[in-house]
């Protein structure tokens, strides 16, 4: 796999998590800031680091499972294994300036 390709999916990946909401905050989870890191292997591994607005939140499960469905049908990717980590604890400073826009806090 070429680096452009490798590039080009990872970039589908941002695309991806952008399409995917909090169902409690009407903002997507990368702009969010709970998108930690993705990596992205040429045997078609997609590794995603991300966290929740809070440690006990309900939505959990349903959201790492949407994260892993979505991200699993872009082209190329055949494995998508995602870590739910807290340590940094989210907070709003970790949202972009789009979403603290959006939910008034500029």
């Amino acid at each position: 796999m070429e680096p452009n390709d490798i590039l080009r999916v990872e970039q589908d990946i941002i695309a991806t998590l952008k399409n995917i909401y909090d169902p409690e905050i009407p903002v997507n989870v990368y702009d969010l800031g709970l998108v930690y890191n993705i990596d992205y292997m040429p045997d078609g591994t997609a590794e995603i680091q991300m966290t929740l607005t809070a440690p006990n939140c309900p939505m959990a499960d349903m959201l790492v499972e949407d994260v892993r469905t979505q991200v699993a049908k872009i082209p190329g990717v055949e494995r998508v294994n995602v870590a739910l980590v807290f340590d940094p604890p989210w907070d709003k400073d970790m949202m972009s300036d789009e979403a603290k826009l959006e939910l008034g806090f500029m």
